[in-house]
């Protein structure tokens, strides 16, 4: 039998990602085959709008309250998450509008995103209180609002309601907007710089 004992650890390397998983007495070849059955259910999550337009539809159908926000969540941090669970708590499923690399660059400083748009959207996909991620080109999720026509449309309190995207198509639809407090002086511009200040103090720049 091919067995793995209590000491063991398995590494698994795809596209320079690294995952380390503990085991306790499980045959390898169920440690794997289960790894990749978890990758496929993430990424499975992951939907182009059209297919996302049809899932949603089924699912308000079902009578399921469908809730949506959007951002490029650079660097996923502990803001993103409180946020990102405050806003399925708004309803049955929650689905995120990904800024593309593009879309970001025409949002954001020319040298953003850190993180490539498809390793973004895995990490959101790795986390139990995103439902579906859909990607957008556009500099805003105006589109996908219009096409998907949320229950509840989630963003930062940083935004006044008149300035947020799609409010009023979401509540001329008889749905709400709902302003999620943010966590204070956590962002991914404060952590880039944070990198930088520590990295330049230890090579004495």
């Amino acid at each position: 039998m091919d067995w793995l004992g209590t000491s063991d650890v398995i590494y698994f390397s795809e596209r320079n990602d690294i995952v380390r998983i503990s085991v306790n007495c499980y045959r390898k070849s169920s440690i794997v085959n289960s790894k990749y059955s978890i990758q496929k259910d993430m990424l499975s999550k992951i939907l182009e709008l059209q297919d996302l337009i049809k899932v949603v539809h089924d699912l308000s159908k079902s009578g399921k309250k469908i809730v949506f926000t959007n951002g490029c969540f650079d660097i996923l941090h502990v803001g993103h998450v409180r946020y990102l669970a405050a806003a399925r708590s708004q309803g049955d499923v929650l689905v995120v509008g990904l800024n593309s690399d593009g879309s970001v660059r025409s949002i954001k400083p020319e040298n953003r995103p850190i993180v490539n748009q498809n390793q973004r959207a895995e990490v959101l996909a790795g986390l139990e209180c995103v439902d579906y991620i859909t990607i957008f080109n556009e500099p805003d999720p105006l589109k996908i609002i219009k096409a998907l026509k949320p229950d509840v449309l989630v963003k930062g309190a940083d935004w006044i309601e008149e300035q947020i995207i799609g409010a009023d198509i979401v509540k001329a639809n008889g749905g709400k907007v709902v302003r999620v407090s943010v966590v204070p002086e956590v962002s991914t511009s404060r952590i880039i710089q944070r990198i930088v200040r520590r990295y330049q103090f230890e090579r004495g720049e």
